[in-house]
């Protein structure tokens, strides 16, 4: 199944837009309950504006606040977003730790984010669940757990560490092209003859049913 999604997404990576850990920080927790596309269409101009924790910790709530209200809770998110610049100016000299402890304590940052961040940004193993990978890691018959962290320990049991990072992204791009929530292109997927959910659908003669798994929602 691994060699399976290496070949069909040998250039996965993340979506998201930034230069620095930070504004990856801040950019994957606007996509809560939002879409990278549209967190891809706000983040240019405000990381021009504010392209630091410096410049965010300097700005009240009602100031960021209008920059990001075409995203999904953005009021919640901009009282976190400035509440982390002001924690990671005091605690950190305005950079983000590589500590996934010290970044779960961050407000709005959960295990999700602080995996994007560890992996992406800096490289090192971990394995973010959000609604994709919690799905297709299920579908595909890699994980069964009804919870993202359990999903995710399955997950590390699973995978080789070194593959841990690009696997995420392999789930999540699948997630997006073919894998959807409703209506997955099973009868379009390479993957099917190794998937339980594949081989369930095409028993059935239903490919394009959506299976009841993904009954987590979104996942921050």
């Amino acid at each position: 199944m691994l060699d399976g999604l290496a070949a069909l997404y040998p250039d996965a990576r993340c979506e998201l837009h930034y230069e620095t850990p930070f504004q990856l920080l801040v950019a994957t927790m606007l996509s809560a309950q939002s879409t990278d596309a549209k967190v891809n269409q706000v983040t240019p101009e405000l990381f021009r504006r504010y392209p630091d924790a410096r410049a965010f910790a300097a700005l009240t709530p009602e100031e960021l606040a209008p920059h990001i209200q075409s995203i999904g809770l953005y009021r919640t998110k901009s009282k976190n977003i400035i509440e982390t610049a002001r924690i990671l100016v005091e605690r950190f000299g305005g950079e983000v730790p590589r500590d996934f402890d010290a970044l779960v304590a961050l407000p709005g940052v959960g295990r999700k984010t602080a995996n994007v961040v560890l992996s992406t940004a800096f490289g090192l193993p971990a394995i973010a669940v959000d609604t994709h990978v919690f799905r297709v890691g299920r579908r595909l018959g890699l994980a069964s757990g009804d919870t993202p962290e359990r999903v995710e320990a399955e997950l590390r049991q699973r995978i080789p560490m070194s593959e841990w990072a690009v696997t995420h992204h392999r789930l999540i791009w699948h997630g997006r092209r073919m894998c959807h929530a409703r209506a997955p292109k099973c009868d379009r997927c390479p993957l099917w003859v190794d998937c339980p959910h594949g081989l369930k659908a095409a028993r059935s003669g239903q490919k394009n049913q959506d299976p009841p798994v993904d009954n987590i929602g979104r996942v921050d």
